[in-house]
């Protein structure tokens, strides 16, 4: 196939049609990019699933060369191998990877983070009490969306909340899809620049957070805590921010669904791993294969980069049933919209209690919660590394 259809043809929230068709002729297909390189594009669930979980396919942006304008989630795709910055483990294979993702286990176990569900339920509140008092038409994305992840990861990462539009500009802008490498180097270097001040701080004062707790270990370097810093601040918000206002662009447009998740708010954990699935904002990881791979019957060689399709994956009608129908009854574990492997997000479970406390409290206290504009006329973010709207005008 030539080039990676992106274009959204079947509706903002099914796959693209290429991608569905070729998952269910094909799901590990030759791909031809456009510059005449040839690699692999990975469609169906089990075989997304195997390559995240073998770790021949490397993370590492410094041995291979990504041919399309479309990245990683959090990491732009480089046109040339790309020195890995420090800390930003994602973009490592063990033995790295594994040396610094275990220093963030303990801060993101599912024990500590049921220990601020009660926390992220005030703090969620709280900006519903700020939207309330706002006359409708509002920006579900700016008044509701980014703020309560952004308020969660600031104050886990003892990041100053005052910041926040600084470093949301820049992560969004780092986002983009279309970035000129200039560009892109002047706002990693505005994000690392304020983040290894902030490090430096904390490992000279510390204080009751998660990067202070990192800056305590001496053996961690401050370009190192800025990379990890950078990681988790842009993973902690963007995608949560996305997963919101996309997820309810979804029930709007499926109201029978959203009455029944009013009425049985017990659905709501269901609920989520569904919206998860059907939607799956991280849509694209690229790998790259160290050696010949034998992958559902094909052979990758060494040297090719390999795409996989999580978006496709996760509507895989071998995997799931009516795939491309938002299900809220849906058991929909077994979805790789957190990836898979060791690599699978570090903050699901942070992501998850964002999930439900966000959408329940909308649910609850705007009954009358409805699009402010024609569907058709929601911005989508097809320009961006993680998926969601630009905006989301509602009423109520």
């Amino acid at each position: 196939m030539n080039g990676l259809p992106m274009q959204r043809d079947a509706g903002p929230f099914d796959p693209p049609s290429r991608l569905s068709q070729l998952r269910d002729t094909r799901p590990v297909s030759p791909l031809l990019f456009p510059d005449g390189h040839e690699g692999w594009l990975v469609t169906g669930h089990e075989a997304v699933r195997q390559a995240l979980v073998d770790t021949r396919f490397s993370s590492r942006l410094d041995i291979g060369i990504v041919h399309v304008p479309y990245a990683t989630p959090g990491m732009p795709a480089p046109t040339e191998p790309n020195p890995p910055m420090p800390g930003v483990f994602v973009a490592m294979d063990p033995p790295d990877h594994t040396r610094l993702r275990k220093r963030l286990t303990g801060a993101f176990t599912v024990k500590r983070m049921k220990a601020l569900e009660e926390h992220i339920a005030d703090i969620t509140e709280r900006q519903l009490d700020a939207l309330e008092r706002l006359t409708p038409p509002v920006d579900l994305v700016s008044e509701f969306a980014l703020p309560v992840p952004s308020l969660v990861i600031c104050e886990l990462l003892g990041v100053p909340y005052e910041d926040r539009e600084t470093f949301q500009a820049n992560s969004a802008r780092f986002m983009a899809r279309d970035i000129e490498l200039e560009e892109k180097a002047s706002v990693v270097g505005a994000l690392t620049g304020y983040l290894a001040g902030l490090v430096t701080r904390k490992r000279a004062e510390p204080g009751e957070d998660i990067l202070s707790d990192l800056a305590r270990q001496d053996d961690l370097t401050i370009e190192e805590l800025t990379g990890v810093a950078f990681l988790l601040l842009l993973a902690g918000h963007e995608t949560t921010a996305n997963m919101l206002s996309l997820g309810t662009f979804a029930l709007l447009e499926h109201p029978d669904q959203l009455t029944e998740l009013r009425a049985n708010p017990e659905l709501m954990p269901d609920a989520v791993e569904e919206l998860l699935r059907y939607l799956s904002v991280a849509d694209i990881f690229y790998r790259y294969a160290t050696e010949d791979i034998e992958l559902c019957g094909e052979t990758i060689s060494a040297g090719s980069t390999v795409v996989l399709a999580l978006l496709a994956a996760n509507h895989d009608p071998k995997r799931f049933a009516n795939p491309d129908t938002l299900d809220i009854h849906r058991k929909a574990r077994g979805h790789v919209a957190f990836g898979h492997g060791i690599h699978q997000c570090l903050g699901q479970q942070l992501a998850r209690i964002e999930m439900r406390a966000g959408f329940s409290g909308l649910l609850r206290r705007f009954p009358g919660l409805r699009l402010a504009v024609p569907a058709r006329e929601v911005r989508l973010k097809t320009d961006m590394n993680i998926y969601g709207v630009h905006e989301l005008p509602v009423t109520w």
